[in-house]
């Protein structure tokens, strides 16, 4: 295409987009564009960036209007804990369209272009955060699980007497800056345990701490010692407040990592005590975080989920196959793919404890879907049965979508924590 912009009778002479790949110069516009699309500051980001570079310029998107920058899609080279252990993921952020650029397909363009690229790159999977809940699964992506935010009031916040304790622990509270190490440490440790998180790269971890310090009031961290080491962390802070001559203050985790029970407990006993404070707050949470059980009135966690990542399989066959299956499936699945026609299709998996196998097949299909409805599943945690119910998704075989469900399921709930 010679022009930035031309027009398609076929599609009812809507506008067709030039795509180019984007360079380091072109960062600070490609930042306000997002930007003012997300109503967030450009110049904290570009700020923070200049400090602790983490944008992969060569996984930048432009879409053109002439010489103009109207609409951004990047990516992040991800490491993630997924189901069968770290893969390689594309982590996509920093999307927007210019305000007057809106509805008239630059989103569409960027997004086909993107899943070109990342599968080029040799990425089955592809995760994001949306901001709004209707625009992604028209791309493909599906909503894949929820995280918690809750609050604990002090007064109610006595731990189960059988939750476990060890003696021999201790709590340090002391800057982020000053065990930094140990932070990483324990991060990299606790990973393998949650589907959802990705390994950080000294520059993330430099980024993610200058976030959480611009939210106000001082963040700290509370370490948690054994004689053999470091066993756990929160990141958190404490806002200050009075009402009528009385404390009211309040404690806001950030982030609570920890390698045994022990420690999550002795983290419980400092976050939900302090003095001067009525309230202990966990900006985010696994849907079963132990905090769900470890009160003696679990009622007493006031929670609110919110929705996590949406997960896109790039390459159906190759997302399918990179998963470890807890039962026995042989099913044929016709999966519909806008974005990315190569899925489009029947495809026959069969799996079982020894591995799984996806071919084409012109077999007759026991569910016809989206690959949105296969990116939400395919975590283990969103069911595909209530896409049957809700008649999102076709079953033609009885029970193959309760077969599947049982296949994919995850009991432990997965969980990011982390906004990119």
């Amino acid at each position: 295409m010679t022009g930035a912009r031309q027009h398609d009778s076929s599609r009812g002479d809507r506008p067709v987009w030039t795509v180019r790949g984007g360079t380091e110069r072109d960062h600070p516009e490609a930042v306000r564009v997002f930007s003012e699309a997300l109503n967030i500051s450009a110049q904290k980001i570009l700020d923070v960036e200049r400090d602790h570079p983490t944008a992969e310029h060569d996984r930048t998107l432009l879409a053109l209007d002439g010489d103009r920058i109207v609409g951004t899609a990047l990516a992040f080279s991800f490491e993630m804990t997924m189901p069968g252990g770290p893969r390689p993921v594309a982590g996509v952020t920093g999307v927007g369209v210019w305000p007057t650029h809106r509805r008239q397909g630059v989103l569409s363009a960027l997004m086909r272009q993107q899943l070109a690229d990342i599968r080029a790159r040799g990425e089955n999977l592809a995760v994001l955060w949306a901001s709004e809940g209707g625009i992604y699964d028209r791309f493909g992506y599906g909503m894949s699980f929820r995280e918690v935010y809750a609050t604990v009031q002090r007064v109610h916040a006595r731990l189960r007497p059988d939750a476990p304790r060890d003696p021999s622990l201790t709590v340090e509270l002391t800057e982020p800056a000053a065990v930094r190490d140990e932070l990483e440490r324990l991060h990299r440790q606790a990973l393998p345990g949650r589907v959802g998180q990705f390994a950080r790269t000294p520059n993330f971890w430099s980024m993610l701490l200058k976030d959480m310090e611009r939210s106000g009031e001082r963040l700290m961290a509370a370490l948690v010692r054994g004689p053999d080491g470091p066993r756990g962390y929160a990141l958190h802070r404490l806002v200050n407040r009075w009402e009528a001559g009385f404390p009211q203050g309040r404690v806001v985790v950030r982030e609570l990592v920890t390698t045994t029970p022990a420690a999550r407990t002795a983290l419980y006993d400092y976050l939900l005590d302090r003095d001067l404070t009525v309230e202990t707050v966990f900006e985010s949470l696994p849907e079963d975080d132990a905090l769900t059980v470890a009160l003696a009135d679990p009622r007493r966690l006031v929670r609110g989920p919110f929705d996590a990542l949406w997960v896109r399989l790039v390459d159906v066959p190759g997302a399918l196959s990179d998963r470890p299956y807890n039962t026995p499936v042989d099913t044929v699945l016709e999966v519909g793919d806008r974005y990315a026609p190569w899925n489009a299709g029947r495809w026959r998996l069969r799996a079982d404890a020894d591995g799984a196998r996806v071919e084409a097949t012109d077999a007759a299909p026991d569910l016809s879907l989206d690959v949105s409805h296969l990116g939400a599943a395919y975590l283990g945690r969103r069911a595909l049965t209530a896409l049957v119910d809700a008649g999102a998704v076709t079953e033609h075989t009885p029970g193959a979508a309760s077969r599947l469900d049982i296949a994919l399921y995850a009991p432990r709930a997965p969980f990011c924590g982390t906004d990119f």
